[in-house]
């Protein structure tokens, strides 16, 4: 074996390793929960393709969870981490108790970020006020640093009464100028 070959097999382990890391279960304390999880392709002897529905709470507004499904490739790139993951996510953010808006926000405020390649894509869900209804809005959508992409979902969270307690918020004083 040559010293160019020596090379690139270590560095192909290196990132097969950063990547398992990258993979692995251990969660942050900011990780979404995992819901259910569906498989839409099989594979007979990697990991399956699959559907898998998580949920967030907004960290800057209590009282509003977020639940988003997205697709995870099985196969061999997606056991060892390194599949790129499709942009197709859907939204539903939901009261789920009072809502209290923690500090003031810029429209489009991120919310939540998730890689979906092992480099350059990103999912985010993004957080806005639209002042005039009193109404929360959640987009989510993927982004590329060179290309992003068009596919996105939106939800919308009343700022409603909650059991009560008859005092409800306006976004609207929350929102930066």
């Amino acid at each position: 074996m040559n010293r160019g070959t020596t090379i690139r097999a270590l560095a192909a382990t290196a990132l097969i390793g950063l990547s398992a890391m990258a993979a692995s279960p251990a969660r942050a304390a900011d990780d979404p929960d995992v819901i259910f999880k569906k498989s839409t392709v099989w594979k007979m002897l990697t990991p399956d393709d699959k559907l898998v529905t998580y949920a967030i709470d907004d960290p800057g507004v209590e009282g509003v969870a977020c639940y988003f499904t997205a697709p995870e490739r099985g196969g061999v790139k997606g056991m060892l981490g390194v599949a790129e993951e499709v942009s197709d996510v859907s939204l539903a953010c939901r009261q789920v108790g009072p809502i209290r808006i923690k500090e003031k926000f810029e429209q489009g405020t991120v919310v939540f970020r998730q890689s979906r390649s092992l480099f350059f894509k990103k999912m985010q869900i993004v957080r806005g006020c639209d002042e005039k209804r009193n109404v929360l809005v959640y987009l989510v959508y993927s982004d590329r640093v060179i290309e992003g992409s068009p596919k996105n979902s939106t939800s919308a969270v009343p700022m409603m009464p909650w059991g009560a307690t008859a005092d409800v918020a306006k976004c609207a004083d929350f929102v930066s100028r």
